[in-house]
């Protein structure tokens, strides 16, 4: 490390000296490198050392004063030169061809060596000089530059198994992790099998919470060693820079911890004037805080292995050796960091299983509870409170209603007088979900006791009522390695004062009380979500059921989005007839990756049954499809399936679209629609030029809740810029005195003589056209226009 890592210049004047100044050690630009291996960084692409580490010459015999300045190849050697600028000339991330073979000749011998290669950016920060340090340009006209690090490690003893066979090596850890039936199974595999492949004395997998306070879940180790597993370690152990570092850098070994620093030379980089950035690098030299807390530990070696969701980091794989130096080579390193890749695929596929699962049961519940709400004759309290209920949709001790002069409970009873202290507090605070899991600590004027109310979740309502979810505390008792609130790491050493890491590891039970468990952003976006539908209800309520009904529709029915290449346009249309409701509905929405989803349906029947099963199928189809990879027809199939597992007695026709665009489509000014369709009406497309297309399936699909184990399948078009896309029910073209054909015959010319209008009055414009004498059935439209755009 530099002399700024081994001192406390990077604290603020007068500021404590704890912890938290660890967290601006600028670890990613030491300076120097592990002595295991050597380091190079290279102009690109004339291939030119500018910088290199104090030992090449243990490595190459060339002195590192011999090396600035010239070709990369006067200091490996032609052939192993040409092997490493083949290679970093090639496309692609140079990371994922790593390790380069070579061979070095020194003084006549054969040294094999695993060279890494990857590219730094560099931004000219003065004047930019030459090999010899003599100025060629003003850094200010010199655009930003890469330079190509060369880190190259000595292959000592036979090659366990070349990099490209890595899959090989552990080929029956990935199928024992394909067969695992709970995240326990996962992280112990895991544990196991990188301990047999790196021969680390102790390899852990090690979880963060949300505050990235770590807990040792699984642990594989030599069996006269004490057991970490369980216990837990404050987040100040690995600093936020520190975990940015892993989130880029999937894997770090220091192979000594009581290795000397190997300092780069010049010390600055000669274009940018400042340390080199060695985040990607494998020799990067580490914070000299850091080596002296695995020296407390006793840890002679340690490796770490990156796990992540969503490219955040969520977890580490730990590896401590403790009888002397350990350094595994590139390859097996390289078989590790893939176990551990695909540790973090299996657990974001169980644990988006496991979201999936929880979120189409809440929906499930919500959306019965939501259809049942239409039912006048039964108080809402009694329908909130009976089977399902609100303990179905969040999880609680207990949960009180007080609606329209109906106040009833379920669960754990709460002491007189303390519900109306609760949901008073949580009206004056004038908030949609009011939501606390320590309410005694964090609001001790309203005397609530820990049981049965250390938690509580009140949806205030108007005019006085709520409903209050409330659970007791939840007393845990935490293990840690060592106290985490030691945080002094301040020692005097003569007249300076040097940063040290803490000494204590020993178990360290926290007893933690005055919580209750915690209510989840999934819970809070239910009980919101809930408070939506109660509002409708209770606002319907004060109308007749039909006058309700209605209300409700039209709140599902939103408006749509409008994505700048999209004009979209919807209308719902009730028929004539006293209820003004139905089972015709629509739904548009934009996915996480831009595509966006067209639905459109019709369930059997014309009453409020229909509406509320439309809100059912509405509900549950957006949950499904909502930030899914999957296409239009597995989509159908989940929702036949949650059909079917939810014992919903229900039909109804339903046509899925996705409308998504590559670059390459942009490009050729189109857009691809895939489509699949549960028995409904094919789309309609008109073109620019007026001419329309039918959009028929190869073969029409079932109803929905007819026959969940037959397979959907799905067709893919192109549209180009300028066509409208028109979704419909068969309220616009079926009527007593007109059958299907000529009512589609009928829409396409009307669709190609209104294209040029906006889709908003086209859409006025095709009902007044169609429909002249009003609609005899319910229909719905959502009508899309492709608009060009820049790409």
């Amino acid at each position: 490390m530099t002399d700024v890592d081994r001192d406390i210049s990077f604290l603020i004047p007068g500021a404590p000296v704890d912890l938290t100044n660890c967290e601006r050690e600028p670890i990613h630009i030491p300076g120097s490198v592990q002595p295991r291996g050597v380091m190079i960084a290279v102009s690109d692409p004339d291939w030119i050392v500018q910088q290199v580490s104090a030992n090449l010459a243990d490595l190459t015999g060339v002195p590192w004063q011999r090396a600035i300045g010239r070709p990369l190849a006067e200091v490996l050697g032609v052939a192993a030169a040409g092997a490493v600028v083949r290679s970093a000339s090639a496309f692609g991330d140079l990371r994922e061809r790593n390790p380069v073979e070579i061979t070095l000749d020194v003084d006549g011998d054969p040294v094999p060596v695993d060279a890494l290669l990857h590219r730094a950016l560099i931004e000219p920060g003065h004047p930019v000089a030459d090999g010899h340090g003599e100025p060629v340009a003003d850094a200010s006209t010199v655009p930003p530059q890469s330079s190509l690090v060369v880190e190259l490690e000595p292959a000592r003893g036979p090659r366990p198994f070349s990099f490209p066979n890595t899959y090989q090596a552990v080929r029956s850890t990935i199928g024992d992790l394909n067969r695992a039936s709970s995240l326990q199974e996962l992280y112990d595999i895991t544990a196991e099998a990188v301990r047999r492949l790196t021969g680390f004395d102790r390899v852990m997998v090690y979880r963060y919470d949300a505050d990235y306070n770590g807990e040792v879940v699984a642990e594989a180790k030599q069996e006269d060693l004490n057991s970490f597993l369980g216990l837990h370690y404050p987040a100040s152990d690995i600093p936020a820079q520190a975990r940015a570092l892993y989130e880029k850098n999937w894997i770090r070994l220091i192979s000594d911890v009581d290795y000397t620093p190997v300092p780069l030379h010049p010390v600055d980089h000669p274009v940018s004037g400042r340390p080199l950035d060695l985040t990607y690098s494998a020799l990067r030299s580490v914070s000299p805080i850091h080596v002296e807390y695995l020296h407390n530990m006793g840890v002679r070696a340690s490796m770490s292995i990156s796990l992540l969701r969503e490219d955040k980091l969520w977890g580490l794989i730990a590896c401590h050796h403790y009888s002397g130096p350990h350094a595994p080579p590139y390859a097996t390193r390289a078989a590790a960091e893939f176990l551990g890749s695909t540790l973090s695929v299996r657990l974001i596929d169980r644990a988006s299983d496991d979201e999936h699962a929880r979120a189409l049961e809440s929906r499930s519940t919500l959306a019965w509870l939501t259809a049942a709400a239409l039912d006048e004759d039964r108080p809402l309290t009694d329908t909130l409170l009976g089977t399902p209920n609100l303990l179905g949709l969040l999880p609680a001790d207990g949960v009180v209603v007080h609606l329209q002069g109906h106040r009833g409970a379920l669960g754990a009873a709460l002491p007189p007088g303390l519900t109306e202290r609760i949901t008073d507090w949580a009206a004056r605070r004038s908030e949609d979900v009011v939501a606390s899991d320590a309410l005694p600590v964090a609001e001790p004027e309203l005397g609530v006791p820990v049981e049965p109310a250390c938690g509580v979740l009140v949806l205030p309502l108007p005019e006085g009522q709520f409903v209050l979810w409330f659970r007791g505390e939840a007393v845990r008792h935490v293990d840690w390695g060592g106290d985490p609130s030691n945080k002094a790491i301040a020692e005097q050493e003569g007249d300076d004062v040097r940063l040290s890491p803490r000494k204590s590891f020993e178990r360290w039970r926290e007893t933690v009380r005055g919580r209750s468990e915690p209510w989840t952003a999934s819970d809070v976006e239910a009980a919101t979500e809930l408070r939506v539908h109660l509002l409708e209800a209770l606002y319907a309520r004060s109308r007749s059921i039909v006058r309700a009904a209605e209300t409700l529709q039209r709140s599902l029915l939103s408006d749509p989005p409008e994505p700048p290449h999209l004009e979209v346009a919807v209308r719902y249309v009730p028929a004539a007839r006293e209820a003004q409701v139905g089972g015709d509905w629509y739904d548009v929405f934009e996915q996480p990756d831009g595509s966006t989803m067209l639905i459109i349906g019709d369930v059997v029947g014309h009453d409020t049954e229909a509406a509320a099963t439309m809100g059912q199928l509405r509900g549950l189809l957006r949950g499904i499809a909502f930030d899914n990879a999957a296409g239009p027809a597995e989509v159908l199939t989940r929702l036949d399936t949650a059909i079917e597992g939810l014992h919903l007695t229900t039909m109804a026709t339903v046509l899925v679209g996705r409308l998504e665009q590559s670059p390459a489509d942009c490009d050729a000014g189109i857009m691809r629609l895939r489509w699949a369709s549960a028995g409904h009406l094919p789309p309609l497309v008109a073109a620019p030029d007026g001419t329309q297309r039918l959009l028929e399936a190869n073969r029409p699909g079932l109803l929905l809740g007819v026959d969940a184990a037959l397979p959907r399948t799905e067709q893919e078009t192109v549209i180009e810029d300028g066509s409208t896309l028109l979704l419909y029910t068969d309220g616009l073209v079926e009527r007593r005195d007109q059958v299907f054909d000529d009512g589609v015959e009928e829409l396409a010319e009307a669709l190609a003589d209104l294209r040029r209008l906006p889709v908003g009055p086209l859409c006025d414009r095709l009902l007044e056209r169609l429909l002249p004498d009003g609609a005899e059935d319910d229909v719905a439209l959502v009508a899309v226009r492709i608009r060009p755009q820049e790409c």
